[in-house]
């Protein structure tokens, strides 16, 4: 999308107005039933009420059905989605497979924890609806080979929620990577230091809260006892269901490497780091790791801690392109360049900072998706199925270099090392299949 596009459609859009329920309602206009998207979504906590509520910023979308393992999350956002879109959901369900089978639902909307994507996935696919599914795709590189299969099978538009891909500032930076006025990139730095993340202290296991389903949470995952933890947002800290900030922050950042340098799949992985900042926390995936992807003539590298705020050029987060001549460093606020500095002599003209345009990526993500069900044109999703799927695969791919701590290497398919192979398909429990396809 052109900037000058973006400015245009969004132009009466400010930033955290779409979040605001009765924001979302006044901004809505009339428009045929016939025209509706009727959506719905699984997992109402967090990101995926942010992904439903810039759904309904769009007046062609309806939200009739909420499922979730939580009564109380889900009791909370009935009555929000009523007050935004003026009537509740029709289908409020425990078990998402009634969703799915909802024949009122024509896109799926997944907010769900990791390690419950694929599955849902698949069965939206099967079923014939579009699905907006939260990142990363998948929670093992076979269960994105998967998901890819059914969405290409059953011909579905689905968008993936890394919506820094429909972020202008962002395909402006990548522009400028692109014009090769950076020089030779040997280079690119890819981080993430999350200082507001804290420990989490070990907490002992403990009954299952009132209106939990938790069996249903569990799914595929192996069989625990209920633990805090690893409930809601914490979940992505445990091997389980998740993998923690590579894959949390490491599909958007590295995403933008890849991008950059037009580049798929890496020569090597090599991986170390540890529970260096919070050895006896109850996490279990790493707070500090650097993972070292080698292409034919450069390297991408992955750092990110926990707990810690200093990152690489005095920001949290983001990218730099460490070229010859200059180095384009990006992250959310914006992108500059920083020119080479040598005996006194500069290689390149700075390029002071471009600040992100206004409204954030999210809400442009949700109107491309919509435009491409609307055309039936799957390709054009900025972050369709093939873009999540590979970035999570190449995310994971760091994940086993580390847990193994081995150098590996990577043919698309398999390691050839059994250690390392073991890790590309997790194994479903509690009567729960991986999907054939």
């Amino acid at each position: 999308m052109k900037r000058r596009d973006f400015i245009q459609r969004t132009s009466l859009l400010g930033a955290g107005l779409l979040l605001n329920p009765s924001f979302i309602r006044a901004g809505r206009s009339a428009i045929s039933a016939n025209d509706k998207i009727r959506v719905g979504l699984i997992g109402c906590n967090g990101m995926g009420f942010s992904d439903l509520s810039a759904f309904l910023h769009n007046s062609e979308v309806e939200c009739v059905a909420l499922a979730d393992v939580d009564q109380s999350v889900l009791d909370r956002r009935v009555a929000e989605v009523e007050k935004a879109q003026g009537k509740k959901p029709k289908g409020i369900y425990k078990d998402w497979r009634r969703l799915i089978d909802d024949k009122d639902v024509d896109v799926v909307i997944i907010g769900t924890p990791d390690h419950w994507h694929c599955l849902q996935l698949v069965a939206a696919c099967e079923a014939g609806k579009d699905v907006y599914c939260e990142k990363p795709l998948g929670n093992s590189i076979e269960e994105c080979n998967v998901m890819v299969r059914a969405a290409e099978r059953y011909n579905r538009v689905v968008q993936v929620g890394q919506w820094q891909r429909s972020d202008p500032h962002w395909q402006d930076a990548m522009a400028f990577v692109h014009s090769g006025k950076l020089g030779k990139i040997r280079t690119v730095r890819v981080f993430s230091y999350q200082g507001w993340c804290p420990s989490i202290p070990v907490k002992p296991d403990g009954s299952v809260p009132d209106g939990v389903d938790y069996d249903m949470w569990l799914g595929p995952a192996p069989k625990r006892p209920f633990n805090p933890n690893r409930f809601h947002f914490t979940f992505r800290w445990f091997w389980d269901y998740a993998g923690g900030l590579m894959t949390d922050w490491g599909v958007h950042l590295l995403d933008y490497a890849l991008y950059g340098m037009n580049v798929t799949a890496p020569n090597s992985i090599m991986a170390s780091g540890g529970k260096f900042g919070y050895p006896d926390d109850a996490c279990e995936t790493p707070d500090l790791l650097q993972t070292i992807y080698t292409f034919d003539d450069f390297t991408v590298l992955w750092d990110h801690a926990i707990g810690v705020n200093d990152g690489a050029y005095g920001r949290t987060h983001g990218l730099g392109f460490v070229g010859e001549n200059g180095t384009l460093v990006v992250d959310r606020s914006g992108w500059e360049v920083i020119p080479e500095d040598v005996n006194g002599r500069k290689r390149m003209e700075a390029v002071e900072l471009h600040k992100s345009y206004g409204a954030g990526g999210l809400e442009l993500h949700v109107k491309n998706h919509l435009e491409c069900i609307k055309a039936r044109t799957p390709d054009k999703c900025n972050a369709s199925i093939q873009i999540g799927a590979h970035i999570a695969k190449f995310a994971h791919l760091g994940n086993i270099a580390y847990r193994t701590g081995k150098k590996l290497t990577w043919d698309g398919k398999t390691f050839h090392d059994k250690e390392a192979d073991k890790y590309l398909c997790k194994e479903y429990h509690n009567n729960w299949k991986f999907p054939k396809l």
